[in-house]
């Protein structure tokens, strides 16, 4: 829809941002200390509607550090390398 009304991908990017839950809530929690737990981060985005764009997003922009889409960057790392 947003395509048929002229804005760009950088609209829709922010749609999906603003329904996301993390925006709600305290974003330390997706950004953890070095060895920091990330447990509560990731059961957050556990009932994330957005759950999948984010991490879309955190892939297709080489997200490096904190919680995306339920992933850490370990994870996703992996994830990267198995669609490789």
């Amino acid at each position: 829809m947003a395509g048929l009304l002229g804005i760009g991908a950088e609209a829709d990017a922010q749609s999906w941002q603003e329904q996301a839950l993390c925006a709600e809530t305290d974003p330390e929690a997706f950004f953890p200390e070095k060895g920091g737990s990330t447990r509560e981060a990731k059961k957050i985005c556990t009932g994330c509607e957005v759950k999948a764009q984010c991490l879309e997003y955190a892939l297709a922009n080489d997200e490096r550090f904190g919680i995306w889409g339920g992933l850490s960057e370990r994870e996703r790392r992996r994830l990267r390398r198995r669609a490789v």
